[in-house]
Protein backbone atom coordinates (compact mmCIF):
# COMPACT_ATOMS: atom_id res chain seq x y z
CA UNK A 1 0.00 0.00 0.00
CA UNK A 2 1.12 3.53 -1.14
CA UNK A 3 2.16 5.79 1.82
CA UNK A 4 1.59 9.67 0.35
CA UNK A 5 2.96 12.54 2.64
CA UNK A 6 0.99 15.46 2.91
CA UNK A 7 2.17 18.89 4.90
CA UNK A 8 -0.85 19.89 6.85
CA UNK A 9 -1.40 23.35 8.65
CA UNK A 10 -3.55 24.02 11.80
CA UNK A 11 -6.64 25.76 11.53
CA UNK A 12 -7.82 27.91 14.39
CA UNK A 13 -11.13 29.45 12.41
CA UNK A 14 -14.49 26.84 12.10
CA UNK A 15 -18.00 27.78 10.27
CA UNK A 16 -18.83 27.81 6.86
CA UNK A 17 -17.16 30.68 6.33
CA UNK A 18 -13.72 29.53 7.45
CA UNK A 19 -13.87 26.17 5.62
CA UNK A 20 -14.80 28.14 2.40
CA UNK A 21 -12.06 30.59 2.55
CA UNK A 22 -9.37 27.78 3.32
CA UNK A 23 -11.73 25.51 -0.23
CA UNK A 24 -10.44 29.35 -2.11
CA UNK A 25 -6.87 28.78 -0.44
CA UNK A 26 -6.23 25.40 -2.79
CA UNK A 27 -6.37 23.20 0.43
CA UNK A 28 -8.97 20.83 2.36
CA UNK A 29 -10.18 21.35 5.95
CA UNK A 30 -10.23 18.20 8.05
CA UNK A 31 -9.78 16.62 11.19
CA UNK A 32 -7.29 13.99 13.04
CA UNK A 33 -9.17 12.08 15.82
CA UNK A 34 -8.32 8.23 17.55
CA UNK A 35 -6.05 6.31 19.74
CA UNK A 36 -7.35 8.86 22.51
CA UNK A 37 -6.04 12.07 21.37
CA UNK A 38 -8.13 15.21 20.98
CA UNK A 39 -9.47 15.78 17.95
CA UNK A 40 -6.78 17.98 15.44
CA UNK A 41 -8.48 20.52 12.93
CA UNK A 42 -6.01 21.06 10.10
CA UNK A 43 -5.84 21.42 6.10
CA UNK A 44 -5.04 19.42 3.66
CA UNK A 45 -2.98 21.06 0.00
CA UNK A 46 -6.42 19.81 -2.31
CA UNK A 47 -3.89 18.92 -5.17
CA UNK A 48 -1.82 16.43 -3.00
CA UNK A 49 -4.94 15.10 -1.44
CA UNK A 50 -6.65 14.47 -4.97
CA UNK A 51 -3.67 12.83 -6.39
CA UNK A 52 -3.37 10.28 -2.81
CA UNK A 53 -7.16 9.42 -3.47
CA UNK A 54 -6.71 8.71 -7.30
CA UNK A 55 -3.47 6.96 -6.89
CA UNK A 56 -4.10 5.42 -3.55
CA UNK A 57 -7.83 4.41 -3.35
CA UNK A 58 -10.79 5.88 -1.01
CA UNK A 59 -8.81 4.10 1.73
CA UNK A 60 -5.40 5.83 1.40
CA UNK A 61 -2.48 5.69 3.76
CA UNK A 62 -1.00 9.68 4.48
CA UNK A 63 1.60 10.87 6.38
CA UNK A 64 0.20 13.93 7.96
CA UNK A 65 3.59 16.03 8.66
CA UNK A 66 2.22 19.00 11.60
CA UNK A 67 4.42 21.26 13.04
CA UNK A 68 7.17 19.52 12.19
CA UNK A 69 5.83 16.10 13.45
CA UNK A 70 4.63 13.01 11.94
CA UNK A 71 1.55 10.80 11.64
CA UNK A 72 0.03 7.90 10.17
CA UNK A 73 -3.69 7.96 9.39
CA UNK A 74 -6.14 6.77 6.91
CA UNK A 75 -8.64 8.22 5.59
CA UNK A 76 -12.01 6.98 7.28
CA UNK A 77 -14.55 9.80 5.11
CA UNK A 78 -14.21 11.99 2.24
CA UNK A 79 -17.03 14.81 1.25
CA UNK A 80 -17.63 15.94 -1.94
CA UNK A 81 -19.66 19.08 -3.77
CA UNK A 82 -22.28 17.02 -5.63
CA UNK A 83 -21.66 19.13 -8.85
CA UNK A 84 -18.32 20.24 -8.77
CA UNK A 85 -16.79 17.15 -6.87
CA UNK A 86 -14.33 18.65 -5.33
CA UNK A 87 -13.34 17.86 -1.57
CA UNK A 88 -14.98 19.70 1.04
CA UNK A 89 -14.22 18.17 4.03
CA UNK A 90 -11.89 14.89 5.10
CA UNK A 91 -12.01 12.33 8.17
CA UNK A 92 -8.62 11.13 8.78
CA UNK A 93 -7.47 8.58 11.53
CA UNK A 94 -4.96 7.87 13.53
CA UNK A 95 -3.44 4.11 12.85
CA UNK A 96 0.25 3.21 13.76
CA UNK A 97 2.19 0.36 12.10
CA UNK A 98 1.67 -2.94 13.02
CA UNK A 99 -2.31 -1.98 13.83
CA UNK A 100 -5.11 -4.17 12.55
CA UNK A 101 -8.18 -1.79 11.55
CA UNK A 102 -11.79 -2.53 9.52
CA UNK A 103 -12.02 -0.78 6.95
CA UNK A 104 -14.53 -0.62 4.03
CA UNK A 105 -12.75 -1.80 0.26
CA UNK A 106 -14.67 -1.39 -3.18
CA UNK A 107 -14.96 -4.51 -4.81
CA UNK A 108 -13.79 -4.35 -8.24
CA UNK A 109 -14.97 -7.26 -11.21
CA UNK A 110 -12.74 -8.67 -13.61
CA UNK A 111 -13.34 -11.57 -16.08
CA UNK A 112 -16.17 -11.95 -18.71
CA UNK A 113 -19.42 -13.70 -17.56
CA UNK A 114 -21.20 -16.40 -19.56
CA UNK A 115 -23.27 -15.76 -22.75
CA UNK A 116 -26.49 -14.29 -22.21
CA UNK A 117 -25.46 -13.33 -18.36
CA UNK A 118 -25.59 -10.31 -16.87
CA UNK A 119 -23.90 -9.15 -13.33
CA UNK A 120 -26.03 -7.91 -11.41
CA UNK A 121 -24.01 -5.92 -8.22
CA UNK A 122 -25.39 -6.17 -4.67
CA UNK A 123 -22.71 -4.92 -2.39
CA UNK A 124 -19.43 -2.49 -4.05
CA UNK A 125 -17.16 -2.69 -1.15
CA UNK A 126 -16.21 -5.28 1.82
CA UNK A 127 -15.71 -4.77 5.06
CA UNK A 128 -12.51 -6.19 6.14
CA UNK A 129 -9.94 -6.11 9.10
CA UNK A 130 -6.74 -6.14 8.05
CA UNK A 131 -3.27 -4.06 9.02
CA UNK A 132 -3.66 -0.52 8.71
CA UNK A 133 -0.39 0.08 6.77
CA UNK A 134 -0.82 -2.95 4.35
CA UNK A 135 -4.51 -2.45 3.27
CA UNK A 136 -5.66 -3.46 -0.35
CA UNK A 137 -6.75 -0.50 -2.66
CA UNK A 138 -9.19 -2.92 -4.20
CA UNK A 139 -10.79 -6.74 -3.87
CA UNK A 140 -11.12 -8.52 -7.11
CA UNK A 141 -14.08 -10.78 -7.71
CA UNK A 142 -13.62 -13.24 -10.93
CA UNK A 143 -16.84 -13.38 -12.59
CA UNK A 144 -15.58 -15.68 -15.66
CA UNK A 145 -18.23 -17.92 -16.82
CA UNK A 146 -20.76 -17.34 -14.63
CA UNK A 147 -24.21 -17.85 -15.57
CA UNK A 148 -27.87 -16.76 -14.94
CA UNK A 149 -29.11 -18.39 -11.43
CA UNK A 150 -25.70 -17.76 -9.72
CA UNK A 151 -24.13 -15.63 -7.21
CA UNK A 152 -21.18 -15.09 -5.51
CA UNK A 153 -21.43 -14.13 -1.37
CA UNK A 154 -19.05 -12.65 0.45
CA UNK A 155 -17.48 -16.00 1.69
CA UNK A 156 -16.69 -16.72 -1.78
CA UNK A 157 -14.25 -14.06 -2.34
CA UNK A 158 -10.61 -14.83 -1.53
CA UNK A 159 -9.18 -11.66 0.37
CA UNK A 160 -5.56 -10.68 0.31
CA UNK A 161 -3.17 -12.46 2.74
CA UNK A 162 -3.81 -11.48 6.22
CA UNK A 163 -7.04 -9.87 5.82
CA UNK A 164 -10.28 -10.92 7.95
CA UNK A 165 -13.54 -10.56 6.17
CA UNK A 166 -15.75 -8.74 9.09
CA UNK A 167 -19.07 -9.17 6.14
CA UNK A 168 -21.62 -11.69 6.76
CA UNK A 169 -20.26 -14.23 4.60
CA UNK A 170 -23.36 -15.33 3.54
CA UNK A 171 -24.51 -11.74 2.10
CA UNK A 172 -24.60 -11.82 -1.64
CA UNK A 173 -22.18 -9.57 -3.48
CA UNK A 174 -22.92 -10.11 -7.27
CA UNK A 175 -25.86 -12.05 -8.63
CA UNK A 176 -26.18 -13.12 -12.32
CA UNK A 177 -29.45 -12.36 -14.46
CA UNK A 178 -30.38 -13.18 -17.99
CA UNK A 179 -30.07 -10.90 -20.66
CA UNK A 180 -33.49 -9.90 -21.76
CA UNK A 181 -34.53 -11.12 -25.48
CA UNK A 182 -35.25 -8.37 -28.21
CA UNK A 183 -38.85 -9.51 -27.47
CA UNK A 184 -39.16 -8.94 -23.66
CA UNK A 185 -37.62 -5.41 -24.39
CA UNK A 186 -39.99 -4.21 -26.70
CA UNK A 187 -43.09 -5.63 -24.80
CA UNK A 188 -40.99 -3.39 -21.54
CA UNK A 189 -41.21 -0.16 -23.47
CA UNK A 190 -44.62 -0.71 -25.06
CA UNK A 191 -46.00 -1.11 -21.11
CA UNK A 192 -43.89 2.35 -19.72
CA UNK A 193 -45.41 4.26 -22.63
CA UNK A 194 -48.56 2.75 -22.16
CA UNK A 195 -48.58 3.74 -18.26
CA UNK A 196 -46.92 7.22 -19.64
CA UNK A 197 -50.39 7.82 -21.91
CA UNK A 198 -48.08 7.70 -25.32
CA UNK A 199 -49.55 6.56 -28.53
CA UNK A 200 -47.39 5.37 -30.90
CA UNK A 201 -47.64 7.25 -34.47
CA UNK A 202 -48.92 4.86 -37.56
CA UNK A 203 -47.15 5.88 -40.48
CA UNK A 204 -48.44 8.55 -42.57
CA UNK A 205 -49.11 5.80 -45.47
CA UNK A 206 -50.64 3.29 -42.99
CA UNK A 207 -52.96 6.08 -42.49
CA UNK A 208 -53.77 6.95 -45.67
CA UNK A 209 -54.59 3.34 -46.45
CA UNK A 210 -51.50 2.82 -49.32
CA UNK A 211 -51.05 -0.50 -49.06
CA UNK A 212 -47.63 -2.45 -50.59
CA UNK A 213 -49.75 -3.32 -53.73
CA UNK A 214 -50.92 0.22 -54.52
CA UNK A 215 -49.88 2.71 -57.19
CA UNK A 216 -48.90 6.33 -55.93
CA UNK A 217 -49.59 8.85 -58.40
CA UNK A 218 -46.42 11.32 -59.19
CA UNK A 219 -47.20 14.71 -57.91
CA UNK A 220 -48.19 17.30 -61.00
CA UNK A 221 -46.07 19.70 -61.66
CA UNK A 222 -47.05 23.20 -60.66
CA UNK A 223 -46.47 25.48 -63.32
CA UNK A 224 -47.97 28.86 -64.68
CA UNK A 225 -50.01 27.27 -66.71
CA UNK A 226 -48.91 27.40 -70.00
CA UNK A 227 -49.09 24.70 -71.88
CA UNK A 228 -45.43 23.13 -73.79
CA UNK A 229 -46.27 24.01 -77.00
CA UNK A 230 -47.17 28.16 -75.99
CA UNK A 231 -43.35 28.32 -74.30
CA UNK A 232 -42.07 26.35 -77.60
CA UNK A 233 -44.05 29.38 -79.77
CA UNK A 234 -43.23 32.09 -77.71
Amino acid sequence: MADFRLAAETRTEFGKGSARRTRRAGRVPAVLYGHGQDVVHLSLPAREFAAALRNGGSTVLLTVVLDGREQLALTKAVQRDPLTRAHEHVDLLVVRRGERTTVEIPVLVVGEPGIDSIPNHQLNTLSIEADATNLPETIEVDVTGRTAGQGINAGDITLPAGAVLVTDPEALVIGFIGAPTAEALEAELAEAEAEAGIEREESAAAEEGVGQGDVVSEPQDQGSGESMDSAEKG
